[in-house]
């Protein structure tokens, strides 16, 4: 039997090998991507470069595997041990990139490169690896066909449970003891027929031996660089299904960042959070049920039910670990009075969008308390498809909604043009800004289908003379002339990414 024939049970276990490869590969660019994404903003760009990079070093891969003419198991293994390395220590280098020098992006190149380049090289080797037992159409086929079906399940795994429960450091030292897992047993089974199995044994040993260790401290690494980025003690960190929590604290100061970007202060919520709420609870003609969108942090809810006309809150956010975190850690519940626990309070879990379509209820105001739109995903809920959803099936005839809507002085275009959207939807729309310490300038819009005067309340800082001047802008904050966001074309987004680029 010629060196390179294999049986049917070794195409077997070679094809399933092929699986799990596929399933790291995918893994490792989701977490590049992810990391990317969180560090600098802009997911799409970001997701986009990436994938479109190890697509390209693949190839690149693909073309150098012609020069591997003999030992195909050998370089096989060393191939597969190779991956493991540069993929599963790649989250620990890329974070340490971040947090102690300016050079996160060329790195990330670098391990795009070895990893893409050492996937693309795996396929063609293994698929004549698999020829010398089969035609190499067949090998082709299903080498591909499990490929595929890796990637499905990579895709579904990440985030669904391995991001959520895992989060991305732990992620990645799992992938990485995966492919050198697939090299140790590939070598036990084959070790007769290598020429290199005491090497192979070796390097396994000690990668997988410093990547468990990892794994199993991945929590405490984790803790280290986060302390790094921020610059006050965490009391509070987790990854949740759709974004990274943290919260820090000094002295009195507590502070809440949402995937690295800070969303309130102690200090100066209640300016931002009465400045949301209370012109649209007392300016609406009649106030019984109030709806927030986002707000999982229960200062909005707070807010809203020092109106005793409040007869009902429907808080309808999408991340459960930030509603349960508000309303259990003391530190934060405290800081919103427990309004999470009020009787008034019914909590929806679901995408603000799928809630809009589903629901039947009428509410006198809507208060949209949403991050900032820096992804397709949340740019969404600031087009005027949305607000067309709420006008028409959850706001009263003579009902207010207000939406935060970033800095008019930042992001001044993407101010405007959620002013401009809401005006493609509603007769009447007033913009107005506030200043808060922790973020600088930020701004707000109001709308609604009657022309009423934004009223404010005694429950709050402001009065009505502070609201009115809130109306005023000065030429750097002023109208600017841009584009609706619809779902079709979110100008939204760009428009937000260019103006924060220009600050960061």
């Amino acid at each position: 039997m010629k060196e390179e024939s294999i049986s049917d049970a070794d195409t077997a276990l070679l094809v399933t090998a092929v699986a799990i490869i596929s399933i790291c590969a995918l893994s490792y660019e989701l977490i590049i991507s992810s990391l990317s994404s969180y560090y600098f903003g802009s997911a799409i760009t970001h997701f986009s470069v990436t994938i479109g990079l190890f697509m390209t070093f693949m190839g690149v891969g693909s073309w150098l595997s012609r020069k591997i003419e003999k030992n195909l198991l050998d370089s096989f293994i060393q191939i597969e041990i190779a991956v493991g390395v540069f993929g599963g220590f790649s989250a620990l280098i890329l974070i340490f990139c971040f947090s102690f020098t300016q050079y996160f992006y060329p790195i990330s190149l670098i391990l795009i490169s070895l990893i893409s380049i050492g996937i693309g090289l795996e396929i063609p080797v293994l698929t004549r690896i698999l020829s010398a037992n089969t035609s190499i159409r067949n090998s082709l086929s299903n080498v591909l066909t499990v490929d595929y079906l890796g990637a499905l399940i990579a895709s579904l795994l990440f985030p669904f449970i391995l991001l959520p429960y895992l989060g991305l450091l732990k992620t990645c030292f799992l992938m990485g003891l995966l492919n050198l897992g697939v090299a140790l047993f590939l070598t036990t089974h084959f070790k007769s027929r290598l020429k290199h199995k005491i090497k192979h044994f070796t390097m396994i040993g000690i990668a997988s031996a410093t990547m468990l260790l990892g794994f199993i401290y991945s929590f405490s690494i984790s803790s280290f660089f986060d302390q790094r980025f921020y610059q006050d003690e965490i009391i509070f960190s987790a990854q949740t299904k759709y974004q990274r929590i943290v919260l820090t604290k000094f002295e009195d100061d507590l502070r809440l960042y949402l995937n690295g970007n800070l969303q309130f202060s102690s200090h100066d919520e209640h300016r931002y959070h009465q400045s949301l709420v209370h012109p649209a609870i007392n300016t609406t003609a009649r106030l019984d049920k109030v709806l927030v969108f986002g707000g999982g942090d229960g200062m909005a809810v707070r807010e809203i039910l020092k109106n005793p006309k409040v007869t009902e809150v429907t808080l309808v956010d999408i991340d459960k670990e930030m509603v349960h975190l508000a309303s259990s850690h003391s530190v934060i519940s405290k800081l919103n009075n427990n309004a999470l626990n009020s009787n008034k309070l019914k909590v929806v879990f679901d995408d603000a969008f799928n809630f809009a379509k589903k629901s039947t209820t009428k509410f006198s105001a809507i208060i949209i308390d949403l991050p900032d739109p820096n992804s397709l995903e949340i740019g969404k809920l600031y087009s005027k498809e949305f607000y067309r959803i709420l006008k028409k099936r959850l706001l009263n005839e003579d009902g207010v909604i207000v939406t935060q809507s970033s800095s008019p002085y930042f992001a001044r275009e993407a101010f405007w043009s959620i002013n401009k959207t809401l005006q493609t939807e509603f007769a009447f729309v007033s913009p107005y800004q506030i200043y808060l310490p922790s973020l600088g300038v930020w701004g707000f819009n109001i709308a609604m289908n009657k022309n009423l005067p934004l009223k404010t309340s005694r429950e709050s800082y402001i009065n009505q003379t502070l609201l009115d001047s809130f109306q005023i802008f000065d030429s750097d904050t002023d109208s600017l002339s841009v584009k609706e966001n619809s779902l079709n074309d979110q100008k939204l987004v760009e428009y937000y990414e260019d103006g924060w680029e220009k600050w960061n």
